[in-house]
């Protein structure tokens, strides 16, 4: 059964879209991640989900719910820990919890026992009745999280929870998120680190340019590939003719599959190959042709590769194609709008 459906969404800032026919389905009681790069519209289906933003067409239902009409049901159901941590400087962790469990109208006594679970869970205790002012960035983080937590949320939404984290709080935030899974909470999170998704998810999605170019397990997603990973230069910069024709040469061989050229660096190409032969045949053909390879190499499928096998391009890549295209001054008016 999916908590979550969303269906052909569509979401522009001014004339800037981040949402291009989005449609996902998210079950209950899995742990789903949403990977990309930054600037993909991960943010803006979270914060959509949140009830924060309307989408300009498509339709949302959270547990059976209407996510622009049911808006405060909604909120009832969900805890939502964004992207940016802001908390009061002033306050103590706890004095901020409690102001939190307030908010929700939970009874004191109901309030305070969550409390001290969230603070043993978390591993809060050592430092919770200091200012907040005086937090590191995983010690906020923690706090954040234990805030969505404090009401029970059937759906949990985090906005790249761990970015910036040290080891251990990472580690700590991992493993909450494992727990809750577990205890039935669906918990959906953004990220674009590629081992977070490996490490939590039960399924996923990846998105581009606001919409879903892959889903389903990591694992699944990975097998749809088939065999190795291969990665071949036959000099260390090819240009565009030269790789185009090694394409040719190679497209015909028994075993290679989904060859992509990444023009990023330096026209290298990458490949699929099934079977223990291919890459023998593959170094006699490019040597016969004169065009010997430089370098060659091979690996298992990654999360990566997916992405680059769906978008030409790897998510590193795309990170820094969407920095390049950003216009501050433009940022700057959406934030303040």
């Amino acid at each position: 059964m999916s908590l979550i459906v969303l269906d052909h969404l569509e979401k522009s800032y001014g004339t800037i879209p981040a949402l291009r026919d989005l449609s996902l389905q998210v079950p209950e009681g899995c742990l789903y991640g949403l990977l990309g790069p930054n600037g993909a519209g991960k943010t803006t289906t979270l914060r959509i989900l949140a009830t924060l933003l309307a989408p300009d067409l498509g339709d949302v239902r959270i547990a059976g719910l209407d996510g622009l009409k049911d808006q405060r049901e909604i909120r009832r159901l969900i805890g939502y820990v964004a992207q940016e941590v802001a908390i009061d400087k002033i306050l103590t962790g706890r004095e901020l919890l409690a102001l939190q469990g307030d908010l929700y109208h939970l009874r004191p006594k109901q309030r305070n026992q969550r409390i001290d679970e969230l603070i043993e869970m978390l591993g809060m205790d050592p430092w919770i009745d200091r200012r907040c002012g005086t937090y590191s960035g995983g010690m906020r983080r923690r706090l954040d999280l234990a805030a969505g937590l404090l009401h029970r949320p059937q759906l949990l939404i985090l906005d790249e929870p761990t970015v910036g984290l040290d080891i251990e709080s990472r580690a700590v935030i991992w493993n909450v998120l494992r727990d809750l899974r577990d205890q039935g909470t669906t918990v959906l999170l953004s990220t674009h680190y590629l081992e977070e998704v490996e490490a939590l998810a039960d399924r996923m999605a990846i998105i581009d340019a606001g919409t879903v170019i892959a889903e389903g397990t990591p694992n699944d997603l990975k097998k749809r590939l088939g065999g190795d990973r291969v990665t071949l230069r036959v000099r260390e910069f090819s240009n565009e003719q030269e790789a185009e024709t090694i394409c040719d040469l190679l497209e015909p061989l028994d075993g290679v599959q989904n060859i992509v050229i990444n023009r990023s660096q330096g026209h290298s190409l990458n490949l699929v190959v099934d079977g223990e032969q291919v890459l023998p045949r593959l170094r006699l053909c490019l040597e016969e042709a004169g065009l010997p390879v430089f370098a060659l190499a091979q690996s298992r499928p990654s999360l990566d590769d997916v992405y680059l096998q769906a978008t030409g391009r790897t998510l590193m890549d795309a990170e820094l194609a969407i920095a390049g295209q950003r216009d501050p001054k433009q940022e700057r008016k959406q934030a303040m709008r």
